[in-house]
């Protein structure tokens, strides 16, 4: 039962009303035993008087001004929050497959964690939102289209590859590029459909080395902003990453600040994950944020029904037991 965003607020002026009757209820059953005390015979009041009803007798009143004061309430509109399965919105997971990712801190490696963490992600997202698929190395590559078919973004995960070099900004404007396109095929009257980027990487750009040039992350981050397409960004790894290039050991630690800076410049949210079950974590949180809406629906049948009930006891008790109404 909520008392709170009321649609029709000036309904509670009514209450005013319910006031001025109890007031006029109290100020009757005064005036009435005034009355009463003026009888001179005090042998025959006493008589007259221990047959009268107790103090139940003022019950159908009062319910009856609770009745009015439910009923009031729910004329005026009370609504209640409610979690709403999405069945329209975009969602592109777009996937780092760099050679960083080859990484192992964490286990077996980072891409592989990434793959099961993404299927689940697939598996659990609400199905009415159409789900895409991009990965990113030195280029991008749309490997599937927004759809509803979880079967397809999920073999497409099973076939990410490493390769060299880590171009972020590509990997967000090929995002952007197959939500605009999807957009306008299925828009119709109502206009394109929400759209989200779910960005999984390290935050290891190498292609352009300035995060804020034309192609970068940061410059591509500000265009998604103004699209109306935030990216939730998720920087996976951890600062000890390390991979063999040609026998020798290099370091691969995760960049968290580029990553904080790319979600906030698209007006999106930040994630760490720093193991698989993290991931796994940071993908259920994201499903729930991006599958379910909440709406302010109406909540005034409760008030209905308590209200009607009350009238209705209160006619009962008034007529079994006064053979009157109240």
């Amino acid at each position: 039962m909520s008392l709170t965003g009321f649609t029709a607020p000036w309904w509670f002026l009514l209450l005013l009303v319910v006031a001025a009757l109890v007031a006029g209820y109290v100020w009757a059953m005064r005036r009435r035993r005034r009355d009463t005390l003026k009888f001179s015979n005090l042998e025959v009041l006493d008589r007259v008087a221990a047959g009268r009803q107790g103090w139940w007798k003022h019950v159908p009143p009062a319910l009856l001004g609770v009745a009015l004061i439910l009923l009031t309430v729910a004329l005026s509109g009370p609504t209640a929050e409610q979690r709403i399965p999405r069945n329209r919105a975009t969602v592109m997971l777009t996937i780092d497959v760099s050679l960083s990712m080859k990484a192992t801190d964490v286990e077996p490696n980072r891409l592989e964690a990434a793959k099961v963490a993404a299927k689940e992600f697939a598996d659990k997202l609400t199905p009415g939102i159409n789900l895409g698929l991009v990965s990113f190395a030195g280029t991008a590559t749309v490997l599937v289209m927004p759809t509803t078919d979880r079967s397809s973004v999920k073999q497409a995960i099973d076939t990410l590859k490493l390769a060299e070099a880590t171009a972020t900004g590509d990997g967000i404007n090929a995002s952007m590029q197959a939500i605009d396109s999807f957009g306008k095929m299925v828009g119709g009257p109502a206009g394109a459909p929400p759209a989200r980027i779910v960005l999984m990487a390290d935050g290891g750009q190498t292609i352009p080395r300035e995060m804020d040039a034309p192609r970068g992350a940061y410059t591509k981050a500000g265009e998604a902003k103004k699209a109306g397409v935030p990216i939730s960004t998720i920087s996976f790894g951890t600062k000890h990453g390390s991979i063999e290039i040609e026998g020798e050991q290099e370091w691969v630690e995760v960049d968290d600040e580029a990553m904080q800076e790319i979600a906030r410049l698209s007006g999106g949210e930040f994630h760490k994950a720093a193991s698989a079950e993290q991931l796994r974590e940071v993908y259920e949180t994201l499903g729930e944020q991006i599958g379910y809406e909440t709406k302010h629906t109406d909540a005034s049948k409760p008030w209905l029904v308590l209200g009607t009930l009350c009238a209705i006891i209160a006619a009962g008790i008034s007529l079994f037991a006064g053979r009157r109404l109240p």
